[in-house]
């Protein structure tokens, strides 16, 4: 009698090795693109010529207003665009330069240190202040949306398309959420400056005040723009922090805690508050 083989075996792998080289690749290309995209994000950065100054100074002015009309582009970005973050960055270059701007009134009020402590000041709110803090809050809030608030299904769809927020993307909410913070503890404090540091209750209760507006404005825009994102869920958790300040701020007013006073401390010294 013949012997038939059998044709399969039951140690076969149940899935073809071209699978590994194909997720391989795709994971290849993924990484190709991020690095593409920031690498023309970064190049566009010193092209003034190729920067939408107009669009970008209404994208700030309306971030103080109403800042959910921003982000009702963001859906046509990623239809267009295949991402939610901005690939032009005149808004980061333009609220640098503001930045820098308002530290050199602040050091032309108070900087009694010469030419360069000021460029030392200028350099700290642009880079540490303004990119740095930027950077690390960006890299936080990407982290926790990802690893907590992603939805499981998006819109009831078992099989729709894996979602993830973009790094570019939270840094594009860190400096939207920045614009409104930038007019009142920029502008507005440096303008009211010689008030709000005076020694007293009513100065202390009136920073405090302008801080928590500040702060607690601040949140809410990082909340509507990671609330912008259909495939994120419990969103609110980015309004926490506002919760803290609002508690925060009358118990550092009883105390007659100053935080106009202490900022300009930190940056210019006892002889600021002279």
């Amino acid at each position: 009698p013949t012997m038939v083989l059998p044709t399969t075996t039951k140690d076969a792998p149940p899935v073809p090795m071209q699978r590994n080289y194909a997720e391989r690749y795709a994971m290849y290309v993924s990484a190709a693109t991020r690095n593409a995209t920031y690498g023309h994000y970064l190049r566009r950065a010193f092209r003034w010529k190729q920067m939408d100054v107009e669009y970008s100074l209404w994208q700030f002015a309306s971030m103080c207003v109403n800042p959910k009309t921003v982000y009702r582009h963001t859906t046509y970005r990623k239809q267009t665009k295949n991402q939610w973050a901005r690939d032009d960055p005149t808004f980061v270059v333009l609220s640098a330069i503001f930045v820098a701007v308002a530290a050199l009134m602040y050091c032309a009020a108070y900087d009694a240190n010469g030419r360069g402590h000021a460029a030392r000041v200028v350099t700290r709110c642009v880079l540490g202040d303004y990119l740095g803090f930027g950077c690390a809050y960006a890299t936080i809030g990407w982290y926790l949306a990802n690893k907590y608030l992603r939805a499981k299904t998006i819109g009831g769809h078992a099989h729709a398309v894996e979602q993830k927020v973009e790094w570019l993307y939270a840094f594009d909410v860190h400096c939207n959420a920045f614009a409104p913070t930038y007019v009142l503890l920029y502008l507005v404090q440096g303008l009211a400056s010689p008030l709000l540091a005076r020694q007293g209750y009513v100065a202390a209760i009136a920073s405090c005040l302008l801080y928590a507006v500040a702060l607690v404005y601040h949140n809410y825009c990082v909340f509507v723009g990671y609330n912008a994102l259909p495939f994120l869920e419990r969103t609110e958790f980015f309004l926490y922090p506002a919760a803290v300040c609002a508690v925060a701020a009358p118990l550092a007013a009883l105390v007659a805690f100053n935080p106009t006073r202490f900022v300009l401390w930190v940056y210019f010294g006892d002889r600021a508050l002279a």
